[in-house]
């Protein structure tokens, strides 16, 4: 299910940051009394009522700004008005309506998004709400008076944004055809290798807009089994340094991992892993998403007996926290390897949605500590009750022990290993969390 985003947007320092931080419950963006200290778009996942959704928080726009900086931030803002389902517009109210924001506001309803008029720094409603009506001079609608700061108004700000949410982002109703991202930094060849699969197979239902303007969802049936690719190519590249480009596709990549099952990286053979490329995958990692690592331009390559093994050895080395995701060198242009594509995603899908049985799972765990004993502390060892598996995608696993204080990570990873040793989960991360129980519970 497609996770719908949200974009906070408006002139530096009204606020968007504190708002953020609020909603995200945690301190993510920095908030400081200088204009143009958030310059990158910052994300996180939010949950209000039945509803979860992406929130982004963006640099100020300076509509008019020739400042090399603000000009830039104006540049990620609008990336992510083009990304997102509902906007947030917010205004000061210490400040009042200014020029800017009257820009602000055209350059909104220039994108046809539903937009959120949300004025800050209202601390005190009966004060301050003759000076949040001046608002309604936007035109853009009503005016919602919040203090992010101390967390007023924020309810009725959300209930307003929901409102605009499709009725599928809070349904249990799903597609079942496996949804297959495909990210990457620009030019790696993630449309060439859609567009190759959609030919070979030559059975492209329909090309459905996805949820950013730049994401298109395409239909491709292989051996009977239909997937929909998520491709998040198609940025429109303007006169910007590599460094901008790279860093505009970061929010692209988490809408279409929120909305996959599987994920494709496409990494270029010439260039090895970046860390761009390092960036995407764990986005990929965090949010549970069985992972695919698709090599591209192996064909120019020069290759000896050990090519492949120096390749996969450099990239287990850099993405280290992904030692489970298969590895896969192909080539959209010639079309090497690419049947190969489709075999890995189902077997990673089944992995991502194994279920294992109690009884033998604690099993491998009573043959792994009997092989390793538990680490002690303080001449206390650890003791592990059972493991039971609670969910999938990803499998997630609770451990049972006497004190989760002396579960070191590096014995969490010892049962993680074994418990692959035997199951494979190729493919998929695995999550485990340690809750502690009583001898006598």
């Amino acid at each position: 299910m497609s996770r719908p985003v949200v974009a906070i947007v408006g002139r530096p320092n009204v606020g968007k940051s504190t708002l953020f931080n609020a909603l995200a419950g945690e301190r993510i963006s920095i908030v400081k009394d200088t204009p143009g200290v958030t310059r990158d778009r910052i994300y996180a996942d939010v949950s209000w009522l039945n509803y979860n959704f992406t929130m982004i928080d963006t640099g100020g726009i300076e509509p008019e700004s020739g400042d090399v900086i603000l000009s830039q931030m104006r540049e990620q803002a609008q990336i992510a008005i083009d990304t997102a389902d509902v906007i947030i517009f917010i205004t000061d109210v210490k400040q009042g309506l200014v020029d800017s924001d009257s820009k602000v506001a055209d350059m909104l309803r220039r994108s046809h998004k539903p937009v959120v008029l949300v004025v800050n720094k209202v601390d005190s409603f009966e004060k301050y709400m003759p000076d949040v009506y001046e608002f309604y001079n936007l035109g853009i609608g009503d005016p919602h008076p919040i203090s992010a700061a101390s967390l007023l108004g924020l309810g009725d700000m959300l209930d307003e944004v929901v409102k605009y949410f499709p009725d599928s982002a809070k349904d249990d109703v799903e597609d079942d055809r496996p949804r297959v991202a495909i990210v990457g930094k620009p030019n790696v060849g993630k449309s060439s290798l859609i567009n190759k699969l959609a030919q070979e197979d030559r059975v492209i239902v329909s090309d459905i807009a996805g949820t950013t303007r730049d994401a298109i969802d395409t239909d491709i049936k292989y051996n009977g089994k239909e997937y929909i690719f998520i491709d998040t190519a198609g940025l429109r590249r303007k006169n910007k340094i590599k460094e901008d480009i790279e860093r505009y596709s970061i929010i692209r990549a988490v809408a279409a991992v929120e909305r996959a099952d599987v994920v494709i990286i496409v990494i270029d053979a010439t260039e090895g892993v970046t860390e761009q490329d390092a960036k995407i995958a764990g986005i990929a990692h965090e949010r549970g998403k069985g992972v695919i690592i698709a090599v591209n331009k192996w064909d120019a390559i020069e290759k000896d007996n050990n090519t492949v093994k120096k390749h996969t050895e450099k990239i287990r080395q850099i993405l280290s926290f992904l030692s489970y995701a298969e590895i896969l060198f192909i080539s959209a242009k010639s079309g090497q390897r690419l049947n190969k594509i489709f075999e890995t995603i189902d077997v990673v899908i089944e992995n991502n949605s194994m279920r294992v049985a109690t009884g033998v799972l604690n099993e491998i765990v009573t043959e792994a500590v009997a092989m390793q004993q538990p680490p002690t502390d303080k001449g206390k060892r650890l003791k592990i009750y059972y493991v039971t598996q609670v969910s999938v995608k990803p499998p997630t696993f609770v451990i049972f022990v006497n004190d989760k204080n002396l579960m070191h990570f590096s014995y969490t990873r010892y049962l993680e290993n074994r418990i692959r040793d035997t199951f494979g989960f190729r493919g998929t991360a695995l999550k485990f969390i340690t809750r502690e129980r009583k001898e006598n519970e």
